[in-house]
């Protein structure tokens, strides 16, 4: 029997997705804000739906600290369960940032968990009875990755991903899955079932970007105390930047993808860009306690793709000494300030302006990276030659089964083709591999990187430019993770942008810099990635908690003019 029109299934979907949702945990109607209203991160603990105690709850711990409290029986499973279900529930009606919401099946593990804990007066794991969510790809049984796909609805999955089943082991309880863009194809996170993800700091302007959207705004949200995401191009960092949080991309083999859902055939994936997933939060602290999960879950036992290696997190001897040494020498850090195809922005400018002397001033020595020099500028060229590598022809048919259309993002850019040859393939691979050693060098003058997420502040919807700025530390397979270093300023958007045009990225990105556009962007979070070396995810992590403390520094002893910036 042939499928379904698109219209009837996301009709179904939808439907499905209501049903999950308890009536009292709808925004009364007089209390849900129009279209016009921008910020909506207030809303969930002032609309009434969550208790006094349920705000605490999920205002007032991050992920570590909250474990402590259940551990501790100062909350049990199920009210902390019950706190962020509500919270999720809350935050989708304001941004349409949930797929899948799992509340009845994550109260029923949080009895479990609080049965256990009474019992044997043993948590069940470092996660015992948080709330985590994790984007729509990851497969868990009995539920559905549609990954904005309409002809993926109602074909629920058969086992849990690998990535799951670590989770539960630690002690978790998985209560929601949340919004991709279609395919995951996108930088906005939109598709023609759950609609677009939108930016709770700004719902008409700012993007949620993509394609780990709708999980990094849950996470901004508080609707989860902890997130997990995948990264193929940026789509962890680039929703971490955008929406104020943090988020960590390691390299590929240190944790597994098995059990992904990508609207591609199988193991498709591996001809092209591999992705990695990593942890989206709202603390770095967070994003550690992630990463030592995953070591302590010994994927290599299932997953012959992740490598075997014993305590590579949390015994790493190549990891900062403190926070401004290594090997018993000053820490180096190299700026790279431009990926030498689109020129930064005035806000992204002064931003790694200004971040640099905080660094200097704390006895850094930081040390300018050139992007010719390095040949980094053919990064984003080889990095889309690879996501084009496998072709569109699987993806397309899905649409078509159910006559379901290319969002408009995509409708320009997706176009039919076949995959590339065996030839075209080893061509790519040797391309990357040479680009792979000369960028090495890199590594023999500094210990970490900084450079920008994108060369522009949080764009309009729909509006994001250059991906080389990510894509190319997933092309390299460098650990790389984002810190939020402070909000565009009001003067920041006077500044006119100088130089001469460098092509036609530089071209489209010089558009938002439109006068009309300035204005949106002041109060917007502004951001950096913190890159390591190859195989050196402990040490990316701990510079990013470096920058933070840092930053933070300034912020308190810096003058009130200047923290707009830092």
């Amino acid at each position: 029997m042939a499928p379904a029109h698109w219209e009837k299934i996301r009709g179904r979907k939808l439907e499905e997705q209501r049903s999950r949702i308890p009536q009292e945990w709808l925004i009364p109607a007089s209390q849900l804000p129009s279209n016009g209203v921008s910020d909506v991160m207030a809303i969930p603990g002032s609309c009434g739906i969550l208790s006094n105690r349920e705000i605490k709850i999920t205002e007032g711990y991050d992920a570590r600290s909250l474990a402590a409290a259940i551990r501790e029986k100062d909350y049990s499973a199920v009210e902390v369960t019950t706190a962020f279900c509500k919270r999720a529930a809350i935050a989708n009606q304001l941004t349409s940032c949930l797929t899948e919401p799992l509340f009845t099946s994550a109260l029923a593990r949080a009895r479990f968990l609080d049965t256990h804990l009474h019992r044997t007066g043993q948590p069940f794991g470092p996660l015992h009875g948080l709330p985590i969510s994790v984007k729509d790809t990851f497969d868990i049984e009995g539920v559905d990755s549609t990954v904005g796909i309409s002809a993926l609805a109602f074909h629920p999955a058969t086992a849990n991903a690998f990535m799951i089943n670590t989770l539960l082991t630690a002690g978790a309880v998985i209560h929601c899955k949340t919004n991709v863009p279609q395919g995951m194809l996108a930088l906005d996170s939109v598709n023609n079932i759950f609609g677009r993800v939108l930016n709770p700091r700004h719902r008409q302007q700012w993007t949620a970007g993509g394609s780990s959207g709708g999980e990094a705004v849950l996470v901004a949200m508080r609707g989860s105390v902890l997130g997990v995401g995948t990264d193929v191009g940026g789509s962890i960092r680039i929703p971490a930047f955008v929406n104020g949080i943090v988020g960590f991309k390691p390299g590929k083999g240190k944790i597994s993808t098995k059990g992904l859902t990508t609207g591609q055939l199988p193991a498709a994936g591996k001809v092209g860009l591999e992705v990695c997933a990593g942890p989206i939060a709202r603390t770095t602290e967070d994003l550690g306690l992630f990463m030592e999960v995953i070591e302590s879950g010994r994927m290599w036992e299932f997953d012959p793709e992740v490598k075997a290696e014993e305590r590579w997190w949390t015994q790493n001897q190549d990891a900062l000494q403190t926070p401004r040494k290594i090997h018993d020498k000053t820490l180096r850090i190299g700026i790279l300030s431009s990926d030498g195809i689109t020129t930064p922005l005035p806000p992204i400018t002064t931003m790694l302006h200004t971040l640099t002397r905080t660094l200097n001033a704390h006895s850094i020595a930081t040390i300018p990276i050139n992007p010719f020099a390095t040949s980094s500028t053919k990064a984003q060229s080889l990095a889309n030659k690879f996501f084009s590598a496998s072709g569109s022809a699987h993806l397309l048919s899905l649409l078509n089964s159910t006559s379901e259309p290319l969002i408009p993002w995509l409708s320009s850019r997706l176009k039919q083709r076949p995959p590339a040859t065996l030839d075209q393939f080893r061509a790519l691979l040797a391309q990357r591999e040479e680009l792979q050693t000369q960028l090495l060098r890199i590594w023999k003058d500094v210990d970490l990187l900084i450079c920008p997420v994108a060369p522009h502040p949080v764009p309009p919807i729909d509006r994001w430019n250059a991906i080389g700025y990510t894509s190319m530390f997933v092309l390299l397979d460098w650990p790389a993770g984002v810190v939020q270093v402070g909000e565009v300023g009001e003067g920041d958007v006077e500044v006119e942008i100088e130089g001469e045009v460098r092509g036609e990225w530089d071209r489209v990105n010089r558009g938002l810099w439109e006068r009309e556009l300035r204005e949106g962007y002041v109060g917007s979070p502004l951001a950096v990635q913190v890159v390591g070396p190859p195989g050196r995810e402990r040490r990316c992590w701990e510079g990013m908690q470096f920058l933070e403390e840092v930053v933070g520094i300034e912020k308190v002893e810096g003058k009130e003019g200047e923290r707009a910036r830092l």
